[in-house]
């Protein structure tokens, strides 16, 4: 059985430490003593971890070997707010399948209120990343970044940039990421009711690639967990 891996939240040469309500998960829930191990990411590098001091609000490791990790492909998901409980099932899954970061984004038919609400929210979803970093294994958390309009996000990014749309009709996903090379590759998803057209419009002016996903219409959440797996599939 593998070891748990924990992200650490300090990091200092040969010691790292969880604080806080990361450490309290550690010593209440799995009941943590001093020298158990654990996998500890420090620094973006995975290596052993020796529990060496433990209180209610802190545990404190001494570091040992780097352990090997492979190297994954970039994804970087624009994600349209829409309903936040829906959103963070889809940040926790795309965070479990390996993307670098999620951008929230508004757009023409991202609903006022939830506009107005989304800032408040990046907190929680950095939290919800980071806890399916940890369960998923991963070398590092996820960027969430803070919400911005949906013109701020187009000019971000290089690489493979395609936008999902349920109007593309002659082009597929998989044909897409066929059509194009690198390492990088961002992914957007319209909120409920779907892209209008002229975000569509400015997407092509941007150099965005359009594409579906089928004949099949998916809920975003869908939608984005689908998307994500395809690329794997197709590229990583």
């Amino acid at each position: 059985m593998s070891r748990r891996r924990w992200i650490a939240d300090e990091v200092s040469k040969t010691h790292a430490a969880l604080i806080g309500q990361h450490a309290e998960h550690l010593v209440r829930v799995l009941r943590a003593r001093v020298g158990e191990e654990f996998e500890i990411v420090a620094d973006g590098r995975v290596r052993t971890g020796r529990i060496i001091r433990v209180s209610s609000d802190r545990v404190e490791f001494e570091l040992g070997d780097e352990l090997s990790s492979s190297a994954t492909l970039s994804i970087t998901v624009v994600l349209s707010i829409f309903k936040f409980d829906r959103m963070e099932w889809a940040i926790e899954k795309c965070v479990e399948l390996g993307v670098a970061s999620i951008i929230p984004a508004i757009t023409q038919r991202t609903e006022p209120h939830l506009a107005a609400a989304a800032s408040k929210r990046v907190e929680r979803w950095r939290r919800i990343a980071r806890q399916a970093s940890e369960q998923s294994r991963r070398t590092s958390v996820p960027e969430i970044s803070l919400p911005m309009k949906l013109k701020e996000a187009l000019a971000l990014h290089t690489g493979r940039r395609i936008v999902l749309a349920e109007s593309e009709k002659e082009q597929v996903l998989k044909e897409a990421l066929q059509r194009q090379g690198g390492d990088e590759v961002t992914l957007a998803f319209g909120p409920e009711g779907g892209w209008t057209s002229a975000e569509l419009e400015m997407f092509r002016q941007e150099g965005w690639t359009a594409a579906s996903l089928g004949n099949t219409i998916l809920r975003a959440e869908t939608a984005a967990i689908a998307a994500v797996a395809i690329v794997l599939a197709k590229v990583g």
